[in-house]
This record gives structure tokens, C-alpha cells and sequence, in this order.
């Protein structure tokens, strides 16, 4: 029988370890043409992969482009950015506001322990199919807006998502996160990565030949960095603008 995660020793976190790779993660610009060993970018894709998301539902995809000819193109698309030029890897982040419901019919084929609880299956047989789907031109999440709305007067409730485009923000949401840990997890194995956002879109789906309703979330470069790989020193603005203790 397996045991409950709950019950296992949790292991000794070096806080100064997990300071230093988010310290020196940085968007790097410049890559050196040192490859990526196969065995590290299958580590960083699985910690990726880990991440926290909705419901579990895990509505992302990687796309891993390391061809020359498909890579040149892709970086074309790109704009032309060095870090796309360079980068040992790019691999397109992808997400998927239309994979709930496959996948939610997987979370319960693939439920890691021997009994399902009742309560997991109601939601994934139940409640997810309502909350998720919006319906023939987004009229049911129009009616769960309004129903919403009504309840929302007496009590707490849900507050979407009501419609494609925030299925859009929902999807990105989760596939942000898994990004963030891509990059921490390179950082990790001592290689860095740029997330891209300036990249023709129609043009990338066409070369990874993306399907369905999928969102090209960046487009992450990823590889040793190059002594002019840092174009300027990192700054923040002040903490006390931005955290705000109620």
C-alpha cells in the first residue's frame, strides 16, 4: 500500500542553495554553443511539469526545438532576438484552455493511489464538466455568471471562469508557473534561458504544428550563458510599493 505523502519525512531544504538560483537566474540574451545534455533538459521538463496548477488539470504542453534548420526558423519568428539566435534549446510554452476535459477523465484513470475518494471523483465527473465548460458560444458561462452573481449576494462563491477568454487567462495562469519552474530548474543544473514574448504567434503554431486551440505562452531560450549574455544589472523596485500587509 502506498504510503500518504503526508506522512513522509520531508527532506532538509538549504535556504542559501534555493537564494542562489533564484538570484542568478537571469534573462540571458547571449548563449555559448555548448549543447544541453539530453538527461538535464529531461530533469528541468519534468520539475516543470510539477508545478502547481488548477485543479490538477495540468493545461500545458512543451515544445522542444532543437533541430538547426527548425530552430533557425523558429528564431526568425522570434524576431530575430539573440537569445533566440543562440540558445542551445527553445522550447515553446504552451497553453491549453481546451484539454480540461480530456484530462480531467485522465486524473481519474490515473489516480495514484488504490482507492478513489468520493469526493475526487465527484469533482472530476461533476463539478469540473459544469465550472470548465462554456458552452455553445459561451451561453453556459453566461448562465453561471448570472447564477453566480445572484448567489454571490448571501455567501462566498466561484467567480469563473465565464466565458473562452478567461478559460485563456485560466490556462495561462497554471502554464506561467510551470515556466517559472523551467527556468529555476536550468538555473539548478547550471544553465539559464530567456522567456520571449516578442514572437509572431501565427507563424510559431505553424512550425511546431500546434493544433486546437492552444496559446503560445513564450517562447523560452535555454543554454549555457555567454560572458556578454548579461546586457545590464538587475534591479526591483522598492518592496514596500509592491507587498502590502493587511
Amino acid at each position: 500500500m502506498n504510503a500518504k505523502a503526508g506522512s513522509l519525512p520531508l527532506p532538509e531544504i538549504d535556504i542559501e542553495e534555493f537564494r542562489k538560483v533564484v538570484r542568478t537566474r537571469r534573462s540571458i540574451r547571449r548563449f555559448t554553443d555548448e549543447p544541453i545534455p539530453e538527461a538535464v533538459l529531461e530533469d528541468c521538463l519534468e520539475l516543470a511539469t510539477l508545478a502547481p496548477n488548477s485543479s490538477n488539470l495540468q493545461p500545458w504542453e512543451f515544445f522542444v526545438v532543437r533541430t538547426p534548420e527548425l530552430k533557425a526558423e523558429l528564431a526568425h519568428a522570434c524576431l530575430g532576438q539573440n537569445a533566440a539566435k543562440t540558445a542551445a534549446a527553445l522550447i515553446v510554452v504552451v497553453a491549453r484552455p481546451d484539454s480540461w476535459r480530456a484530462h480531467a477523465r485522465q486524473a481519474l484513470e490515473d489516480w495514484p493511489e488504490e482507492k478513489l475518494p468520493p469526493i475526487v471523483e465527484k469533482y472530476y465527473r461533476k463539478v469540473a464538466p459544469i465550472h470548465y465548460n462554456q458552452g455553445p458560444l459561451g451561453i453556459l458561462g453566461l448562465a453561471k455568471k448570472a447564477a453566480g452573481l445572484a448567489v454571490g449576494i448571501t455567501r462566498p462563491v466561484p467567480r469563473g471562469p465565464y466565458s473562452n477568454c478567461e478559460m485563456k487567462i485560466w490556462a495561462t495562469k497554471s502554464t506561467a508557473l510551470a515556466a517559472q519552474n523551467l527556468m529555476l530548474a536550468l538555473r539548478a543544473h547550471g544553465y539559464d534561458s530567456c522567456p520571449m514574448e516578442g514572437f509572431d504567434e501565427h507563424r510559431v503554431k505553424k512550425l511546431i504544428n500546434l493544433s486546437g486551440k492552444g496559446l503560445v505562452t513564450m517562447v523560452l531560450a535555454a543554454g549555457r550563458r555567454a560572458e556578454n549574455g548579461v546586457y545590464n544589472r538587475q534591479y526591483r523596485f522598492d518592496q514596500r510599493q509592491m507587498v502590502h500587509y493587511l
